[in-house]
């Protein structure tokens, strides 16, 4: 594992997501209650994009399936539980996996993530 310097942390204020590549990963950057989060930027349920995923609870939602993920863990919190009906069939395209995270670190002004 390695530690990579992924974004300046001025360009991470309280509340945002910013997605960078590192290593040949698309991570998305989150920066709630003043904690900073790594996550991999695609839902694992149908690979699209988690940037714009609201935060709640402690977790981010899939914008586009409403999958929820801890923060911190990356454990599934809610499987594709929209929309009714349609929701179950989707799930059931891709078996409940959990989110890949990375551990992050601020040194120096700047925002390092473990790869």
């Amino acid at each position: 594992m390695n530690w990579i310097k992924a974004l300046a942390q001025a360009e991470l204020p309280e509340g945002a997501q910013q997605v960078v590549k590192v290593e040949g990963h698309a991570l998305l950057l989150v920066h709630h209650e003043g904690q900073l989060y790594a996550l991999e930027n695609a839902c694992p349920h149908m690979k699209l994009p988690l940037k714009g995923g609201k935060i709640k609870d402690n977790a981010i939602v899939c914008p586009w399936h409403h999958s929820a993920f801890d923060l911190g863990s990356g454990t599934v919190k809610d499987w594709s539980p929209w929309p009714p009906g349609v929701g179950r069939m989707l799930a059931m395209v891709s078996k409940e996996k959990a989110l890949p995270v990375f551990p992050t670190r601020v040194e120096d002004g700047s925002i390092w993530v473990e790869i």
